[in-house]
């Protein structure tokens, strides 16, 4: 299956400039100045992982009522959340997390499970998929969660509701051919076997459910917020904060008899750098939750506070997106496999990491993070050998090339020492790399029109492998896949896999694109990217409460072994905020 027609590059910029800004473009997750030591311990090593959870939250007691969750985020969302037409990074996934509720959600096992569906279930072969709405859900202005309220939500976000204008999402839900409801099951069916459909529902978090009134609302779509989620909106002020109240009527009931959430209210606070923020978690009047990805402040000021009991801290990699030199391999030289196997051999990655992060995340070799299914610890990417790499440049001299490129680079001064470490690397090799700075409208713009020739990237949250499919489906028409390859083995293996049922089978078709990759060098990993939520000592409880279960009106549980009913514990893409809750 081919994508389908597709909106001019100018709507396509439109669209995918604010999704990807953070997630693209801030690729240098170290702090602001190279650091001179080497660092002997790994994430893990230092208790800052998943696995070692949530600091302070075993000895943190009964959950308690009241509070202010005061989150600092790290941009706000320009262009507002009338969700199908929005266009959001991390901190605009965190407001979709308050202020509304997604069909499905991930949990710990990696699977999409049903959140605001009661179910969802395909037929024999996954061409036709049924959704079940829960009963009694309302929104935020008193309606009812129906079945054609689904529906007309996820035909505004496919581009076939009218007055709906959606950008990527025509892309992502092109497999999709017809939605029907009727009360509260919502029939989609689909152009070809789509076994991952689940994962769609989620998309990130990105494909909250509206409200019909916001839905059809021409003038404030993008300012009037209404959905189910356990926060009310109250007002936004851009590039400032975003407030909203408890819903007291949430359909989810804790384990006191009581609606979540626990906290009476959220504010989320922007605060564009990471030491302001920082700044403001430890000052009595500033955040009392924040998020970032800093590794030399995650390694380094947020440890020592932990270890103080200063803060609580979650750190995850899990679900990580890859950070990574994007190569334009539709103009020279990174047409020629030959430079793009000289970078990646003359690339010494793991001294890189030293510099940029104190060694602190996970050196990548390919996209997929290490608990995804596609998962190969060497797929075969080139490995550090300065030799071979400088004979490759010479060869592709010899050819008749120029061994020089550019390397597009935002003005942020961790990316820029990241592009300067590119640059003094490939001088090694007697390539020539001159650094470009952008804005990221501009960059984004340079990446749909290919006009570019190396940039520096963070993208591919885990999830389903399938989710990627829009970004690597190599076509002409496919302004969004921004390496500019086509790869007819690796559009094979994603046709493949969206519609392969056998979950063995389905994990080596995604290996092999994974080595496909690594083969074809068609981008320079770097690492994968770790993720950390940072509470003062007296907050807790950042991935939430259990899942919900049959009849989530009933109190659940605090706990429960079943993984099948625990989050995620994935950050990349934001975290539950029903379950937080404030020790005052």
């Amino acid at each position: 299956m081919r994508p389908s027609s597709r909106p001019s590059g100018r709507r396509v910029s439109a669209a995918v400039a604010a999704i990807l800004a953070l997630s693209l473009l801030a690729s240098a997750c170290g702090g602001t100045k190279a650091s001179d030591k080497k660092s002997d311990e790994k994430l893990s090593e230092k208790g800052l992982d998943a696995k070692a959870g949530e600091s302070g939250l075993s000895d943190a007691g009964t959950p308690k009522r009241g509070g202010t969750i005061v989150y600092g985020v790290e941009a706000d969302s320009s262009s507002g959340y009338c969700l199908p037409e929005a266009q959001l990074a991390i901190s605009g996934m965190m407001v979709v997390r308050a202020i509304y509720d997604t069909l499905t959600v991930p949990n710990a096992e990696g699977d999409y499970v049903p959140y605001l569906a009661q179910s969802v279930e395909p037929n024999e072969d996954f061409t036709e998929w049924t959704i079940t709405v829960r009963d009694g859900v309302k929104f935020h202005d008193g309606t009812d969660l129906t079945g054609e309220v689904v529906k007309n939500n996820i035909d505004a976000y496919r581009g076939t509701y009218k007055g709906r204008s959606p950008l990527l999402f025509t892309f992502v839900l092109s497999n999709i051919d017809t939605v029907t409801a009727e009360g509260q099951t919502v029939t989609v069916k689909t152009k070809v076997p789509w076994v991952a459909f689940p994962a769609f529902l989620y998309s990130s978090s990105r494909m909250g459910i509206m409200a019909q009134a916001q839905l059809d609302d021409q003038e404030s779509c993008d300012r009037k917020l209404i959905g189910t989620g356990p926060f009310k909106f109250d007002s936004w002020t851009p590039n400032d904060k975003l407030l909203g109240t408890a819903n007291p009527d949430y359909w989810q009931t804790a384990p006191d008899g009581k609606p979540y959430p626990y906290a009476e209210g959220i504010e989320f606070r922007v605060l564009t750098d990471s030491t302001v923020r920082i700044n403001s978690l430890k000052s009595s009047d500033g955040a009392n939750i924040i998020h970032t990805t800093n590794a030399e402040d995650i390694g380094g000021q947020l440890y020592d506070l932990r270890e103080a009991g200063d803060v609580n801290m979650l750190v995850s990699e899990d679900g990580g997106e890859v950070s990574f030199v994007q190569l334009n391999a539709s103009q020279p030289p990174f047409d020629d496999i030959k430079m793009r196997q000289a970078l990646a051999y003359g690339s010494d990655r793991d001294e890189i990491n030293e510099v940029q992060n104190d060694g602190l995340p996970t050196v990548a070799n390919g996209p997929f993070a290490p608990d995804s299914i596609a998962y190969i610890q060497d797929p075969g990417f080139p490995k550090y050998d300065l030799e071979k790499a400088k004979k490759l440049v010479k060869e592709y001299v010899a050819s008749g090339g120029k061994a020089e490129f550019t390397v597009t680079s935002t003005s942020d001064p961790a990316t820029v020492r990241l592009a300067e470490l590119v640059q003094q690397r490939a001088q090694k090799l007697g390539v020539k790399v001159t650094i470009v700075k952008r804005d990221q409208a501009a960059l984004i713009d340079d990446a749909i029109g290919k006009k570019y020739q190396a940039m520096l990237f963070r993208n591919y949250p885990g999830g389903d492998p399938d989710i990627n499919y829009v970004w690597w489906y190599g076509a002409e028409s496919n302004p969004v896949n921004f390496g500019g390859y086509n790869d007819e083995t690796i559009n094979k293996l994603l046709d493949e896999g969206r519609s392969e049922p056998d979950a063995a089978k389905r994990a080596e078709i995604y290996k092999d694109i994974n080595k496909e990759f690594a083969k074809q060098v068609w981008n320079m990993w770097s690492w994968y990217t770790p993720w950390a939520v940072v509470e003062k000592s007296n907050v807790h409880n950042i991935l939430g409460p259990p899942l919900p279960g049959e009849d989530p009106s009933k109190a659940g549980e605090e706990t429960t072994d079943d993984p099948a009913l625990q989050p995620s514990t994935g950050l990349a893409t934001g975290h539950s905020l029903l379950g937080l809750w404030i020790d005052n």
